[in-house]
């Protein structure tokens, strides 16, 4: 772009003059943190809408089923029943769903998620509140060991592969990787609880023994753990395989990369290239599917909770289900949605961050693309 350029001396110089650097406003949104987030916002908002509509796709509703038993128990007519549903279940079946939809939208961007069909006068988020903290508990705890002892395993395995401990330990991970938690959980109750009786299964039920009061006790602590030990365990037994089959591939992969050659070149120790080579590289992938994994851990306990009696956020889920208890449904789904959209985004800055490497190419490639575009568009700067 031509243009005049004055010198110190006062003279004036003909010659290109520089383009204005991109707007700031167009480089926040082009950001890659800001992009992300608005990407969850975007899913967050796509699985809200449909989790709304496909809970009225189940077949019946609490509202039907509490006029059809107060007709059958007390002979009264449908309209009567009707309006003491209505005024029950705070729903009307006859109002238009889109006009649902919408009131929905309005009242969860006030925080409200509704009340509970169910249990009239309890509120979605009390709901949410009593049980979720139980299932993030269990599983969380289930998730951390399964994480630790995957790691050690894999590494066990990478290093001693084609042995018998590596075939031994592959075979046992692939087996409990393929098997569903339900199954290994049925299978605890009745190996562990009704065969070897291990466990007293009616004393397990609930989330902590029905007296005890909460607090912050050693007391309190080993009775919740006493209680979440049988679904600890079979979430622990049912992920703690995937954990170490991923490490014994990223360990053996890490193996075979040329620092580490080099590493072993310069004389360093076993235990140094094992800490300081291997196992940071290798465990490095594991921590963004970690961070995944905790995003479905309100969701993935609901048939594990039913078995158990836990009484966690998996259970209330089942109950929504079959009572159709559409607000507890799109509250726990809404939550659900969340943990997971948040833990994928947690996973990509945690990977960043981990490995810079990510970040840098990719503000490489988006900074050669403007340049190839400003290049194509007759020198103008596209911010």
């Amino acid at each position: 772009m031509g243009g005049a350029v004055e010198t110190p001396a006062g003279k004036l110089i003909e010659g290109p003059v520089d383009e204005p650097r991109p707007n700031v406003t167009r480089r926040f949104l082009n950001a890659w943190l800001v992009r992300r987030i608005a990407k969850a916002i975007l899913t967050i908002f796509i699985v809200t809408t449909g989790t709304f509509f496909l809970v009225r796709l189940l077949p019946g509703n609490p509202v039907d089923t509490y006029i059809q038993t107060q007709i059958a128990q007390t002979g009264i007519s449908y309209e009567a029943a009707a309006a003491q549903a209505k005024n029950l279940f705070s729903l009307d079946p006859d109002e238009p769903l889109i006009q649902q939809y919408v009131t929905y939208m309005v009242n969860l961007l006030h925080g409200d998620f509704g009340n509970s069909l169910l249990s009239p006068g309890t509120t979605v988020a009390q709901v949410i509140k009593t049980y979720l903290p139980w299932t993030l508990f269990s599983v969380g705890v289930a998730t951390i060991l399964s994480f630790i002892i995957g790691i050690v395993a894999g590494m066990i395995m990478a290093y001693r592969r084609e042995s018998w401990i590596d075939h031994t330990l592959s075979s046992v991970g692939a087996l409990l990787h393929a098997i569903p938690n339900y199954i290994v959980a049925i299978l605890i109750v009745v190996f562990l609880g009704v065969k070897l009786q291990v466990f007293n299964l009616t004393e397990a039920r609930g989330s902590y023994t029905p007296g005890v009061e909460p607090s912050f006790s050693l007391y309190f602590l080993n009775d919740i753990l006493y209680h979440a030990m049988l679904p600890i365990l079979a979430y622990l037994l049912t992920t703690v395989g995937s954990w170490a089959l991923v490490m014994k591939s990223s360990t053996v992969e890490t193996l075979g990369e040329d620092y580490v050659t080099v590493a072993r070149a310069r004389g360093l120790s076993d235990s140094r290239i094992r800490s300081g080579y291997v196992g940071r590289n290798a465990v490095l992938p594991l921590f963004s599917a970690l961070a995944v994994s905790l995003g479905f851990v309100v969701g993935g306990a609901i048939f594990v909770e039913k078995i158990f009696g836990y009484q966690g956020i998996g259970l209330a889920l089942f109950n929504a289900v079959n009572g159709r208890d559409y607000p507890v449904l799109q509250g726990i789904f809404l939550v659900v949605t969340i943990s997971v959209v948040l833990a994928n985004l947690l996973a990509d800055v945690l990977y960043s961050r981990l490995d810079p490497r990510i970040r840098v190419s990719s503000e490489k490639v988006r900074a050669k693309g403007a340049g190839d575009a400003g290049d194509g568009g007759g020198g103008e700067g596209l911010g």
